[in-house]
């Protein structure tokens, strides 16, 4: 269903052709929007601000699968890896080319990587969701070995800052009130870290901000200038707006009640798989995973995906945070 008094009401409109599986979306001030791409050897699509899109294909030796990335300045992109079995962040330049940054964890291979993000420090976030292959295996509510890591500049070895996690997925650095917070999937949950930025960079114990009940799995996260956090569900095409006292708010949802149910019933038993992920079962949304506010006021709200090939947008009364990506250089970026 979508509510028809949902605070954001329908989407104002779709952007962007030919994308293949837009997961995670990141805003630029100039209008640019980027995206994974994971069409041939992997890379990322890029819209402009009049909603022409390109593509820039990685020239690495074997295909990556980006899930989240991130743009650094200077105009490169940072890409984590989600390999069937194999993990990494790497750097993708403008002219395809790709460098290694982050393959090691604590000195062992990375496992599948699900986001990055980085710091106005410099510093290399990346979490990973689980350490069991195949990943469907901790589509659990029991789920405990997802992780937060990260990496100092210019290193290539990674550092646990946060362990036991229940499928960990997208987080915001929030450095303006000292907090970490982070999407726990399958573990149904916002959890929130005190940062302390003195030395080595490390988080207090987890405190939990927000338990969803039936039908949420909250993938995306995003901040507004409210201090405010919004986060996206798979699977129920659902949007929350969370204070960070925990208090929430639907501000939209399109979703499919038999597969909801459908849903709902494999994981409670835990037998919860990719069948149940691939679907989109939305009236017009295609499995929602990601949100990154953008436009010239920082107003606007697009919507990543995992089955759709374009991006939905709201209009909203809400600004965004500007997080560090919002206004660096695009270097050569700018010229494809």
């Amino acid at each position: 269903m979508i509510p028809d008094k949902s605070p954001l009401g329908q989407s104002s409109g779709w952007i962007g052709q030919q994308l293949n599986r837009p997961e995670c979306v990141l805003a630029h001030e100039s209008g640019l929007l980027l995206m994974p791409n994971w069409s041939g050897n992997g890379g990322i699509s890029l819209i402009d601000s009049l909603g022409a899109t390109r593509h820039l294909t990685s020239r690495h030796p074997f295909p990556l699968r980006p899930n989240g990335i991130a743009l650094e300045d200077g105009g490169t992109v940072l890409l984590a890896h989600l390999g069937d079995t194999d993990g990494g962040i790497y750097r993708l330049h403008a002219d395809g080319e790709v460098d290694p940054v982050v393959t090691t964890v604590e000195g062992q291979p990375m496992p599948p990587a699900n986001f990055v993000v980085k710091d106005s420090s410099g510093r290399i976030w990346i979490t990973v969701s689980t350490r069991l292959t195949p990943r469907a295996a901790d589509y659990r509510a029991s789920a405990n070995t997802g992780f937060i890591a990260v990496a100092e500049p210019g290193a290539s070895d990674a550092r646990i800052v946060a362990d036991g996690l229940a499928y960990t997925n997208e987080c915001v650095i929030d450095e303006v009130r000292g907090h970490v917070w982070v999407n726990e999937t399958f573990g149904r949950k916002l959890t929130r870290f005190d940062l302390h930025d003195t030395g080595p960079v490390s988080l207090d114990a987890a405190q939990l901000v927000c338990r969803f009940d039936s039908g949420t799995y909250p993938d995306g996260l995003a901040l507004d200038e409210e201090g405010y956090l919004w986060i996206t569900s798979i699977v129920s095409n659902r949007i929350i707006r969370a204070s960070p006292a925990g208090e929430m708010q639907l501000m939209f949802e399109d979703s499919d009640e038999a597969h909801l149910l459908w849903t709902e019933e494999a994981y409670r038993n835990d037998a919860l798989g990719r069948e149940h992920l691939d679907k989109a079962c939305g009236q017009v949304m295609k499995n929602i995973s990601n949100l990154a506010f953008g436009g010239s006021s920082r107003q606007h709200i697009y919507v990543g995906n995992l089955l759709g090939d374009s991006i939905p947008w709201f209009e909203t009364g809400f600004t965004g945070a500007a997080l560090p990506h919002w206004n660096v250089n695009l270097g050569k970026l700018a010229d494809i």
